[in-house]
């Protein structure tokens, strides 16, 4: 299977690299060149355009920034989709609207082109790790074709159901995460307003049932910093999934209620 792979950040680049390793062809596009030098080394081809980059692969990775970006790379002047052959599969890492990766899917369909959405968690670190988490969406068929590319990053791969699903699941990933992170702050603040001291109450919290990633985020003293370089996303991330809960007349809960507390202690209430 050849490769091509748009969006080389943070995450991204890491992604491509493990696929270049592991041996694909593997072809890449970036809107700015220097983005590109880290691969000056390697194996991959480098495409003038994101049509080039599709003529020259049968899966094409996306892991731009939104939803706009998304549809640019795809179906803009010199797009993906105006480059693929019938039978390629765009696999869309970006965490976007369900309904974009659901209209996109059908426009793709209209050519013989299957979009799956494959939302990721993990970050750089668990890519270096070869264990990014992958949320899929799409046609079993397609996930299935995808896998051993993604196995070059990722572990587990997880087919969660039609199309949008995987965007929905790591929409509720980050509902949950964001809420809590104010559920752990506040029992930490609450045990030091108690006489317990905070640093011991949250080793004996990170050694019990209540442990959390979000609580680990805290103990490190990371809440700032989330805010700094995620407030903008986790913010984006509960809005959409509101979103969707009020189109489905969906009970949101409590989560809902905790994440906009985490979203107001960092800065960019919703």
């Amino acid at each position: 299977m050849r490769i091509g792979f748009i969006g080389l950040g943070s995450q991204g680049a890491p992604m491509a690299q493990r696929i270049v390793a592991a041996g694909y062809r593997t072809t890449l596009w970036a809107r700015r060149p220097a983005t590109l030098e880290q691969f000056a080394e390697t194996a991959a081809e480098i495409a003038p355009t994101p049509r080039a980059l599709a003529r020259a692969s049968d899966l094409v990775c996306l892991c731009v920034g939104n939803d706009a970006d998304i549809r640019e790379v795809l179906t803009g002047e010199d797009g993906v989709l105006g480059g693929l052959a019938p039978g390629a599969i765009v696999a869309v890492h970006s965490t976007i609207h369900p309904d974009t990766c659901r209209e996109l899917a059908e426009t793709a369909a209209a050519q013989g082109v299957t979009l799956i959405d494959a939302a990721v968690s993990g970050g750089a670190p668990a890519v270096a790790q070869g264990r990014l988490l992958v949320m899929a969406g799409g046609p079993v068929e397609a996930v299935d074709r995808c896998r051993p590319v993604f196995g070059t990053y990722a572990d587990p791969v997880v087919h969660l159901g039609d199309t949008g699903a995987g965007q929905v699941t790591k929409l509720l990933n980050n509902l949950l995460f964001t809420a809590n992170l104010a559920t752990a702050a506040s029992t930490l603040a609450l045990g030091r307003d108690l006489g317990v001291d905070q640093a011991k109450l949250g080793e004996v919290i990170a050694n019990g049932s209540a442990n959390s990633f979000a609580l680990g985020r805290i103990l490190a003293g990371t809440l700032a910093r989330i805010g700094e370089h995620a407030g903008h996303t986790l913010r984006k991330d509960v809005g959409l999934l509101a979103e969707l809960a009020t189109g489905a007349d969906a009970e949101t809960g409590v989560a809902l209620t905790a994440a906009d507390e985490t979203l107001s202690l960092i800065g960019h209430p919703r």
